[in-house]
């Protein structure tokens, strides 16, 4: 099966079945993959499209026009100094810009103490999905587009081994046009997918 099929949708599915049909989906395309970049990559962009074809979300003013990753900047590449052999400054604790599907977004949030700001800083810190229902009323949102009207976060929780405790290493997150664009299913339906992500890759 081409790729591309895989954000192909069921008809007359609701959306529970529809959560389950993308995690069902999107474990075939992490299937053999331990890439964090490509399976974020694959994530975003089936996610993203399955919703554009679910008649919930795919037109109009209840479509979900963000979709994307944040993730902790300590797993991205360290920059390498062109002309300098000198050690970089540490910086402080924040989140990257990781692949998304969706307009130009903001590239980094801030989570150190006293600096977090945002659903997705919140989500990440809480380590618990954040289910906003108007973006407007939200303490500290970071409008990165003004069109946005609803969001919901999930943070990525990794495992830690023996330690039998978690840790945040990014965030999922979906944007929408309508004002309470999301609800508990939307919730319960992408924490599974996002356990199934965090599972899926080398971090």
């Amino acid at each position: 099966m081409p790729h591309a099929d895989s954000a192909m949708i069921p008809a007359g599915i609701d959306k529970q079945a529809f959560w389950i049909h993308v995690h069902e989906q999107l474990s075939y395309l992490l299937a053999g993959q331990r890439d964090w970049v490509t399976n974020l990559a694959n994530a975003s962009s089936l996610i993203f499209n399955s919703l554009m074809a679910f008649p919930e979300f795919g037109d109009g003013d209840r479509m979900v026009n963000w979709c994307g990753f944040y993730v902790n900047a300590e797993l991205f590449p360290a920059p390498k100094l062109a002309f300098s052999s000198e050690t970089q400054t540490p910086q402080p604790a924040r989140l990257l810009l990781g692949p998304f599907c969706g307009k130009p977004a903001c590239q980094l949030i801030h989570v150190s103490p006293g600096k977090a700001r945002g659903v997705c800083a919140d989500a990440y810190c809480q380590k618990k999905t954040l289910l906003v229902k108007d973006v407007d009323t939200y303490p500290g949102h970071i409008a990165c587009d003004g069109e946005t009207k609803s969001e919901i976060v999930c943070p990525l929780l990794l495992k830690l081994p023996n330690e039998g405790s978690e840790r945040a290493i990014g965030v999922l997150d979906l944007d929408c046009l309508a004002l309470s664009g999301f609800d508990e299913a939307d919730r319960e339906g992408l924490e599974k997918i996002a356990k199934l992500i965090v599972d899926a890759c080398d971090w």
